[in-house]
């Protein structure tokens, strides 16, 4: 490996580790915990899981109607309104816009989007 190789994973590390210390990412992380620890959620996650993987199933074999699709959503906004869901919802939009600050600050200089473009082959 060479040495501007190396440096550069050596500044993808610092990145990594300055990022971790900002207030969006310990906001997030202080709310995901929250939504670990509180089993309430864990229960309405659970559910909502399991209705959701039924609905799946259902929509496979045609078999899906309307009324199961209201059931799956009708049960995300429950889960989405629980306080403690909500705030590590609102936590994890807001660390995302960070990380896409910072995916455009990296792509600007390169003229590419690595976050969003990098896998295809052929792009006008």
């Amino acid at each position: 490996m060479s040495v501007e190789q190396v440096s550069i994973e050596d500044l993808g590390r610092e990145l990594g580790e300055r990022i971790a210390e900002t207030p969006e990412y310990e906001r997030f992380e202080e709310a995901r915990a929250a939504v670990q620890r509180d089993e309430e959620v864990q229960q309405r996650i659970d559910e909502f899981e399991q209705l959701r993987a039924e609905f799946m199933q259902a929509r496979q074999t045609g078999q899906a109607t309307n009324a199961e699709l209201q059931r799956v959503q009708e049960a995300q906004d429950e889960l989405h309104s629980m306080p403690v869901m909500s705030e590590y919802l609102d936590a994890q939009e807001e660390l995302e816009d960070t990380l896409e600050a910072v995916n455009e600050a990296i792509s600007e200089p390169l003229a590419v989007d690595f976050g969003g473009e990098a896998g295809g082959c052929c792009q006008d």
